[in-house]
């Protein structure tokens, strides 16, 4: 999906997903550093990157979205939070080696050599005991009517996303069905991959 269908996406009234945070994220959140720098991928309109900042992380959104990056640091000053934005596409963009102390990726589904790639660069992008979380809809979420996207080349599998990220120790992960609330967009029972891991 283009950065024109996102920007058109979040250039209507109200938040696309939803305010409140993932709840998959918020429910890991103790297994998350409280110091030090994350980034927050696919960010969206920033909702839970501000989630991020608002446990005292110093947070990076990104995404290809312009608007969605303006409405999210706006959002930031509106609540008092410290956000960094970039708008980029996810295949142009890179970071040093042990930037960051977490990673997250919610609901950002890329096509399989762009997902392989941004992976890789996850695990070299995290500091010793740093922390990736991911949620994303999986394949059988493409029979549901309840959000996510319909073209199977950019869903993963939950073994797919595990194989991409070497270097990293699993302390979590699940193929579920979940109710998921955020947004017209994401709403009702959902097939979901979940993943945490941590760079040693």
């Amino acid at each position: 999906m283009s950065s024109a269908f996102w920007n058109e996406r979040y250039a209507a009234a109200g938040l696309a997903y939803g305010d409140a945070p993932n709840e998959f994220l918020a429910h890991v959140a103790e297994r998350l550093p409280r110091t030090g720098r994350a980034i927050d991928l696919g960010a969206g309109q920033g909702r839970n990157a501000l989630y991020l900042a608002s446990l005292g992380l110093d947070v990076l959104a990104v995404d290809q979205s312009e608007v969605g990056m303006r409405r999210a640091g706006g959002l930031a000053k509106e609540r008092g939070l410290k956000l960094g934005t970039v708008a980029a596409d996810l295949r142009d963009f890179d970071a040093e080696a042990g930037a960051f102390a977490v990673v997250s990726s919610i609901f950002v589904h890329l096509p399989a050599e762009l997902r392989a790639l941004v992976h890789a660069r996850v695990a070299r992008w995290l500091a010793p005991g740093g922390v990736f979380v991911l949620e994303a809809y999986a394949p059988a979420q493409i029979e549901r009517a309840t959000g996510g996207p319909k073209d199977p080349t950019i869903i993963a599998s939950l073994a797919q996303i595990l194989s991409e990220l070497s270097g990293l120790t699993i302390e979590h992960q699940a193929e579920a069905v979940r109710n998921v609330n955020e947004g017209s967009y994401h709403s009702g029972e959902a097939s979901v991959v979940q993943v945490v891991a941590r760079k040693p």
